[in-house]
């Protein structure tokens, strides 16, 4: 296209830029018919038009030097191929664009193209590099601050750069947003052809089982790329193997039994996972640029929580989070890690005070007996002299703690990162729900499976033997702030498509139905999957 438009205008856009430097001078510098037309099609009060202002009005993209020549050529390319990036196409067809370049008659066409250019390239940049949409916009749970770069960023960014170097460093560069890139056109086509085929319609199969519905198991796990071709009817040891390689992918107990739970995964169609990495390819894009050389991630989506030194993974322990009702959810955000405390006092959250157990105290002011009542001045208040009946939701003026111990609800440490959520990392006494395959039990907070494990590994970073260091401070009983002496980034992510070690990918569920909401943004927004060749 571009190269079209190029030959149709060179001789136009060298005759404009002649005639503007023919009526500017050095000293007075009276503004060219370019510059106003520049001025009168740049968005009032926007970025855009302070660009401009600060740039003296001069083009970006429809100057006639070899470099106006190739920022508009990636232009063009990088607009065209959107869509690979499972980006919407915006508000501006590029054949569009390219029509309004060919058409351009006068040295006002010629500073309308160069706006539209420009905000064409503004949006696309944002899209590319921080999201195609507003995280808040769509969940109430997805409270991340979303880095973008200001319209005059990004076109300075643009002039600074060379060869249209900017546009190929706009995407993420991580690994997992580059596997992504490759399963999505690897699952385009799969979608295009198909899919996997049939699904298997029963509610359970086990090993020693035979039959039509093993021959379709069976198949549906070859064209899964779990089996080899085989037309055996009998559950035999390749498809025991085959069934817990595909449950260990998709977070379900490798038992290798085919119940109801590893069906509905076996079953889900290509469509369906093609959206989840669509998804994940635009949640890659909301987070920070830098991780942190060492940094903490938790997905919640795969109960999981791991610490990343370099890029791979050092650590890693079971997670549990968030109850699935409204208030109790993890968020998702990004903050630091400051200091863990071992053997912590559990101050309950107001929100659990009235909600849980001021009614409990209503009735029975002797209940949850293990926690401590006290006053504004942290002093513990005598339940019997205290008629809770009088009190509400809204006027109940006592706190509630409990002190440390075993049975204590954080377990014997937390890991802080104090933000206005107030959630955090600890240890809990309900150990059997670490057993669960869908771990989403808690108040918000993440509840570890190996916490003494992950204080461990970062206190290694400052303590010559970490675990004798943390089991004496253990041993004193005392509450005990321990201050990390290089604060560790924390990344509370949801990601229910991502690459794992060995470069296979894995899919979760979306318990939060989560990425069910961001699909439909997406979608609205203009992303469409393919369509299904006939």
């Amino acid at each position: 296209m571009l190269s079209v438009f190029r030959t149709r205008t060179s001789t136009f856009l060298t005759a404009c830029f002649l005639a503007s430097a023919a009526v500017a001078s050095p000293d007075s510098r009276p503004a060219t018919a370019f510059q106003m037309a520049v001025a009168e099609f740049a968005p009032s009060g926007s970025g855009i038009a302070e660009f401009y202002r600060t740039n003296g009005f001069s083009p970006v993209w429809v100057g006639d030097t070899p470099e106006h020549a190739v920022r508009r050529a990636r232009l063009i390319k990088a607009l065209s191929a959107s869509h690979l990036h499972g980006l919407p196409e915006g508000a501006f067809s590029v054949q569009t664009l390219v029509d309004q370049m060919e058409n351009a008659r006068s040295t006002r066409d010629l500073g309308a193209v160069e706006i539209e250019l420009t905000r064409a390239f503004v949006e696309y940049a944002r899209n590319l590099q921080s999201g195609a949409l507003r995280p808040r916009d769509i969940d109430d749970g997805l409270v991340r601050k979303v880095e973008r770069k200001s319209a005059k960023d990004h076109l300075h960014g643009v002039i600074s750069a060379g060869n249209g170097q900017y546009f190929d460093e706009l995407a993420p560069q991580t690994y997992q947003y580059k596997a992504l890139m490759k399963q999505k056109i690897a699952l385009e086509h799969l979608v295009q052809q198909g899919g996997w085929g049939a699904t298997v319609p029963v509610a359970k199969l086990e090993y020693g089982d035979t039959g039509l519905n093993v021959i379709k198991l069976r198949n549906r796990l070859v064209s899964l790329g779990y089996l080899r071709p085989t037309a055996s009817p009998e559950f035999d040891d390749a498809l025991l193997a085959a069934v817990q390689a595909f449950q260990g992918d998709h977070g379900l107990a490798a038992d290798g039994v085919a119940g109801q739970g590893t069906l509905s995964e076996v079953n889900r169609s290509a469509s369906d996972r093609l959206k989840a990495v669509y998804v994940a390819l635009e949640r890659e894009r909301w987070l920070p640029r830098e991780r942190g050389e060492r940094h903490i991630l938790v997905n919640q989506a795969d109960f999981s929580a791991k610490i990343v030194d370099d890029g791979l993974v050092t650590f890693e322990t079971r997670a549990v989070i968030g109850k699935n009702i409204h208030d109790r959810r993890s968020p998702e955000f990004s903050d630091e890690m400051e200091h863990m405390v071992i053997n912590p006092s559990w101050y309950v959250p107001r929100s659990i005070i009235t909600k849980e157990y001021l009614p409990k105290l209503q009735s029975n002011p002797n209940a949850v007996g293990h926690i401590q009542i006290t006053d504004r001045s942290g002093r513990q208040v005598n339940r019997g002299a205290v008629d809770f009946t009088q009190f509400t939701a809204r006027n109940f003026p006592f706190a509630m703690r409990q002190p440390p111990s075993k049975s204590n609800a954080l377990g014997l440490v937390k890991f802080m990162f104090p933000n206005k959520y107030n959630i955090y990392l600890h240890d809990t006494p309900q150990k059997s729900l670490f057993a669960r395959e869908v771990r989403a039990f808690s108040h918000g907070c993440i509840r570890l499976a190996q916490p003494f494990e992950f204080a461990y590994a970062l206190l290694a970073k400052q303590e010559e033997d970490p675990k004798a260091f943390f089991h004496r401070v253990l041993a004193s009983g005392k509450e005990t702030t321990v201050q990390l002496d290089q604060h560790v980034p924390v990344h509370l992510i949801y990601r229910t498509a991502y690459i794992g070690p060995k470069g296979e990918v894995q899919y979760r569920r979306d318990v939060y139905d989560r990425d069910r909401k961001i699909w439909d943004a997406l979608q609205k927004a203009g992303v469409a999957l393919p369509d299904v060749q006939g």
